[in-house]
């Protein structure tokens, strides 16, 4: 499980989504495993721009050459931004899920969210599942 990029800056959720706050509101993506067990990433279906999120129910999907899996919101928000470059270059997710990759930027609402993981906790996580 070590040879997965998980960035300290920012929280996991044991569904794979990462989390990090900025000056720009909380953006979301999904993680190097996540990438990384898809393959080669062909489409992303992302909500509108101003559409509620509720932590823990799905807000999107990532569809591979192999499968399409489900995205869970990590917390409760309103969509503020989403990654328009994901529209004609989808594989931005496999080559740079941390960066360019991002899917979507929100503006959390009140205190829901779906129990948030440090890099350790995830990389413990990740070897759980193994």
């Amino acid at each position: 499980m070590s040879s997965y990029t998980l960035p300290e800056d920012r929280s996991y959720t044991d569904e794979h989504i990462w989390l990090r706050e900025d000056a720009q509101g909380l953006t979301v993506g999904i993680s190097d495993f996540a990438q990384a067990q898809l393959e080669e990433v062909v489409y992303v279906d992302m909500p509108a721009v101003g559409s509620a999120v509720e932590a823990g129910k799905e807000f999107g999907s990532v569809e591979s050459m192999k499968s399409v899996s489900a995205l869970f919101s990590p917390v409760s928000g309103v969509v503020e931004a989403v990654n328009t470059d994901l529209e004609n270059k989808p594989d931005l997710v496999n080559s740079d899920c941390y960066g360019q990759g991002w899917i979507l930027r929100l503006r959390r609402e009140g205190d829901n969210a779906v129990p948030l993981l440090s890099a350790e906790e995830y990389r413990t996580h990740l070897k759980s599942q193994a």
